[in-house]
């Protein structure tokens, strides 16, 4: 009986054996199978991602692995606002003045008689990645059936102007529609797209009204301007406001403010730009379903007068240490708001890298020939020199191509490790 016992134990322990020792070899050879199919795929995975030959797409790799990321995409700490201008004769410009013949004299720098030409061949290049190159047949294609609006002042006329003939110059001008007689709106739209790129001038987004009997001009800093009845439905949204908050004496465009039914002649400058910011935040915010449409708001275009005057320049600054005196209260504000916005707003950070351009405005060339041999007759040339527009082609380009570039990779400026720098 404990023979038997004794036999019957050993052949349990035995059975138990050889079962742990089958489920070892079942797993090593399942982990080897795992392993061996690892390395196909990774073999798989290297032989497609680092193929040259693009044209044979039988097999399909976003089947079973990740997709590469394009080698031109912008990193997520990345700032596309920080780098430095690099002269690029081949690339640039990216289209002829004389293929948009919608352009206004403001820009028209070589139908003006413009003699020389370097200001159109410089590229912004960003001091840790690659920004695309503008395509602007792509960006059709992306705003097939939309709207795009681009509100604000002078400035952001010309970045209109700019996009326009940057759209219109990759389009048969028979499938395009361009409508710039009225100065309060302008519209470009390109009928195979069924898509628009509209311009609302509103120097201040808010509403400045002028009184009909005595000609008493109001800006009304808690009432947003009548016409942002028509942003609403827009997808891709552009402000810009700033340069006629600075002005003063005779450039002053208004006489009163007006703030909760009050009147009053002097207000600090800092505040009352602060309530309309806010006004327009407050509108943004009520009347936007961020799901649907994207907001940008450009800061200020620097302008270039008293020691760093553009009269005569033909090349960029290149000292990357120059800083000129702006109006940071503007620049504060804008930044302050959009920081506290519930829509998201991406911040398009124009101002340093436009600084550097004092060779880039039309200076005396923002006229006629005509006109300015007139106005020579009465006045010193260099009088007349526009140190605050831009010639196009010319800077407002790149304006143009760092908005494609957030658009076509939906980052968010928030991202970047200096997008809201105070510059």
């Amino acid at each position: 009986m404990d023979t038997n016992s004794t036999i019957n134990r050993k052949w349990k322990l035995c059975a138990f054996t050889s079962f742990i020792g089958c489920l070892i070899l079942t797993l090593s050879l399942d982990n080897h199978h795992n392993s061996v199919r690892f390395l196909a795929f990774r073999s798989l995975s290297i032989t497609i991602t680092s193929s040259a030959d693009t044209k044979n797409k039988s097999l399909e790799p976003s089947l079973f692995i990740e997709k590469e990321k394009p080698a031109n995409r912008i990193a997520s700490n990345c700032n596309i606002f920080n780098g430095k201008w690099i002269y690029k004769p081949v690339e640039n410009p990216l289209y002829d003045e004389f293929q948009c013949p919608f352009l206004s004299d403001q820009v028209s720098c070589q139908r003006n008689g413009r003699p020389d030409f370097g200001y159109e061949s410089w590229s912004w290049e960003a001091n840790d990645c690659q920004i695309p190159r503008f395509d602007g047949k792509d960006l059709l294609e992306r705003l097939r059936g939309k709207r795009m609006i681009i509100v604000g002042d002078s400035l952001n006329r010309n970045q209109w102007e700019s996009l326009a003939c940057l759209l219109y110059s990759v389009v048969p001008a028979s499938r395009a529609h361009v409508d710039v007689q009225s100065g309060v709106y302008k519209v470009f739209r390109a009928k195979d797209y069924n898509c628009s790129v509209e311009f609302y001038w509103s120097p201040f987004l808010i509403q400045l009204d002028t009184n009909q009997a005595n000609g008493t001009r109001v800006l009304r800093l808690d009432k947003i301007v009548a016409s942002a009845q028509h942003w609403r439905g827009a997808d891709v949204m552009v402000f810009n406001t700033g340069h006629w908050w600075v002005h003063t004496g005779k450039l002053r465009a208004w006489d009163l403010f007006q703030y909760r039914g009050n009147l009053t002649r002097e207000m600090d400058i800092g505040s009352a730009f602060e309530i309309a910011m806010k006004t327009w935040a407050q509108w943004i915010d009520r009347n936007i379903d961020s799901a649907k449409t994207t907001v940008f708001f450009r800061s200020i275009s620097p302008e270039h007068k008293g020691k760093h005057w553009c009269y005569n320049v033909t090349q960029p600054i290149m000292d990357e240490s120059y800083r000129r005196s702006i109006p940071m209260v503007v620049i504060e504000e804008v930044q302050r708001t959009i920081g506290g916005m519930r829509t998201p707003v991406r911040y398009l950070n124009i101002t340093k890298l436009s600084e550097y351009r004092r060779d880039a405005h039309p200076m005396v060339y923002a006229m006629t020939r005509e006109k300015v041999r007139i106005e020579k007759q009465w006045k010193r040339p260099e009088s007349l020199a526009d140190c605050s527009h831009w010639c196009l082609p010319g800077l407002p380009d790149t304006w143009n191509r760092l908005l494609y570039a957030l658009l076509v990779f939906n980052t968010s400026t928030d991202s970047f490790s200096s997008s809201h720098e105070v510059v």
